[in-house]
C-alpha cells in the first residue's frame, strides 16, 4: 500500500462475526488497561489527602507520580522479553498479580519512603502491561476491526480514571486514601479470568509452531537454538527500523505530556485552586472520563476510514480552543464543560495509538517495542506533574496557568510531528505464514 492510497478513505471490508476467543481476547486486554489505569488514578485523586497524611508538600507527593512514570520502561523491557519467549497470556497474568499485590503494599505503608519504593516497585509493574496486553488484543482481533479495537483498548486508560473518580467520590471520607489502594487489589480477579478462560495470541502461536517445525526438521537442535534465532532476529529488526523508533519515542512523549498534562494534577487544580468539595471533584471526573472514552471510541473508528494520521492531527488540534474553558472558567459547569471537552479531544487522539504503534514496528517484536516506545516517551514526560506544580508553585498557586501552558504547546508539537510520520493503516500482522484474518 502507498501512502497516498493509506491516506484515502477506506472501502469496507466484509464483515465477519467475531469468535468468542476474539472478544475474550478484547476483554482481556481492555480489562487489564482499565484496572492497571485505575490503580495509578487512585494516587492521582488521594494526592493532597497523601501529602497531609504523611506531612509533606504536594510537589513532594507528585515525585511518587513522576517516579512511577521513571520506571515503567523497566517493565516494559522486562516483561515484553518474557512475553515474547513464554506468550502473551501467561505473563500478563503474572504482571497482574504483581501491580495488584504492590497495590495492597503501598495502603499499608507506614511512610513515605516506604510508599516511594511501593511506587517505584509498581512503575515497573505497570510498565509492563499496556506492550503485553495491546500484542494479545491487536494479534487476536480480525485487521478490519484494529481501528475500532484500538480506540476500545485505549479507552480502557479513561475508564479506569472514571472507576478511580466514582471510588473516590464514594469512598474517600468513609475509607480514606488507604482504603482507595487496598482497592486496588481486585484486578487479581481479571488474572483469574484471563488464565482459564483467554488464549494465547493466535500470531505467538503460530510464531513458536514455526520455530518447533524448524527445530524438528533439524535446523534449530533441540529448540534452544530456535529461542537463540528469536533473540538475533529480534535486536536486527530494531537497528533496522531505529529511525521510527526514535520518532515513536517523541511521538508517546507528545501524548503522554498530553494526557498527564491535562490530568493529573487536574482534581489537585479543582480542590485547591478552585475550593470545590470531593463530591464535585468526583463529579467532573466522572463527567470528562466519560467523554474521554467516546472521544477514543470514534477516533479509533474514524481512523479506519480516514488513516492514523489524519485522526490524530485533526483531534489534537481541535483540544487548543477547548483549553480556555478548561482551565480558566471559575464556575463547576464551565469546567465540567470544558473537561468534558478537552478529554473528548485528548484521548481521541490516543485512541489511535494502540493500532499506529501495533502496525508501526516490525514483526517479532510487538510485545516489546509499542510498549517500550511508550514507556520511554512516559520518561521524558515523567517530570510532568512536578512541573505543573512547581510552575503552580511559582505563581501563587495557578494550576490553571500551568495546565494550559502545557496542554497547548504539546497539542501543536503532536500534530506536527505526526504529519512527518508514516501512514499505518491497514498493515497485516503476518508472522510465519499466518495473519490476524486467520483467527476469524
Amino acid at each position: 500500500m502507498s501512502r497516498s492510497d493509506a491516506n484515502q478513505p477506506r472501502e469496507r471490508q466484509p464483515r465477519e462475526p467475531w469468535t468468542p476467543t476474539q472478544r475474550k481476547a478484547l476483554f482481556a486486554g481492555a480489562g487489564s488497561w482499565t484496572l492497571d489505569a485505575f490503580d495509578y488514578f487512585v494516587l492521582v485523586f488521594a494526592l493532597s489527602s497523601l501529602a497531609k497524611d504523611f506531612h509533606i508538600t504536594i510537589v513532594t507527593a507528585t515525585l511518587a507520580i513522576t517516579f512511577t512514570l521513571v520506571l515503567r520502561p523497566v517493565g516494559a523491557l522486562v516483561f515484553g522479553p518474557l512475553a515474547e519467549r513464554f506468550g502473551r497470556k501467561p505473563i500478563l497474568v503474572i504482571n497482574i498479580v504483581v501491580f495488584s499485590l504492590i497495590e495492597l503494599g503501598s495502603a499499608l505503608s507506614p511512610n513515605f519512603e516506604t510508599f516511594f519504593t511501593l511506587r517505584v516497585l509498581y512503575g515497573i509493574a505497570m510498565g509492563g502491561i499496556w506492550g503485553v496486553a495491546s500484542a494479545l488484543t491487536m494479534e487476536s482481533i480480525p485487521t478490519r476491526s484494529r481501528g475500532l479495537v484500538s480506540g476500545i483498548f485505549q479507552a480502557g486508560y479513561p475508564l479506569g480514571y472514571l472507576i478511580a473518580s466514582i471510588v473516590y467520590g464514594l469512598l474517600i471520607n468513609s475509607v480514606g486514601w488507604r482504603g482507595m489502594f487496598a482497592i486496588g487489589v481486585v484486578p487479581i480477579l481479571l488474572a483469574v479470568y484471563i488464565f482459564f478462560r483467554v488464549d494465547e495470541s493466535p500470531v505467538w502461536t503460530a510464531t513458536r509452531g514455526a520455530r518447533r517445525g524448524v527445530a524438528g526438521n533439524g535446523v534449530a537442535g533441540n529448540g534452544v537454538a530456535a529461542d537463540g534465532e528469536r533473540k538475533a532476529a529480534f535486536w536486527p529488526a530494531v537497528a533496522a527500523n531505529w529511525p521510527i523508533l526514535i520518532f515513536a519515542v517523541f511521538l508517546m512523549a507528545g501524548f503522554n505530556f498530553f494526557s498527564h498534562g491535562t490530568q493529573d494534577l487536574y482534581p489537585t487544580f479543582l480542590t485547591v485552586q478552585r475550593h470545590f468539595s470531593a463530591g464535585t471533584v468526583s463529579l467532573i471526573a466522572i463527567f470528562y472520563n466519560i467523554a474521554a472514552i467516546i472521544g477514543g471510541l470514534i477516533a479509533g473508528s474514524l481512523s479506519e476510514r480516514f488513516g492514523r494520521k489524519r485522526t490524530i492531527i485533526v483531534f489534537a488540534l481541535l483540544a487548543l480552543p477547548c483549553i480556555p474553558l478548561w482551565a480558566f472558567s471559575t464556575g463547576s459547569v464551565a469546567l465540567g464543560i470544558g473537561a468534558f471537552l478537552i478529554q473528548f479531544m485528548v484521548q481521541g487522539a490516543w485512541g489511535v495509538i494502540p493500532a499506529y504503534l501495533n502496525e508501526l514496528v516490525p514483526e517479532g517484536t510487538r510485545a516489546v517495542l509499542p510498549g517500550f516506545v511508550y514507556q520511554v516517551g512516559n520518561v521524558i514526560a515523567a517530570a510532568n506533574a512536578t512541573i505543573q506544580a512547581l510552575i503552580a508553585q511559582s505563581t501563587g498557586g495557578n494550576y490553571a496557568l500551568a495546565m494550559a501552558l502545557v496542554a497547548g504547546i504539546i497539542a501543536i508539537f503532536i500534530a506536527v510531528l505526526i504529519a512527518f510520520g508514516p501512514e499505518t493503516r491497514g498493515r497485516e500482522f503476518v508472522t510465519a505464514g499466518a495473519d490476524t484474518r486467520a483467527a476469524g
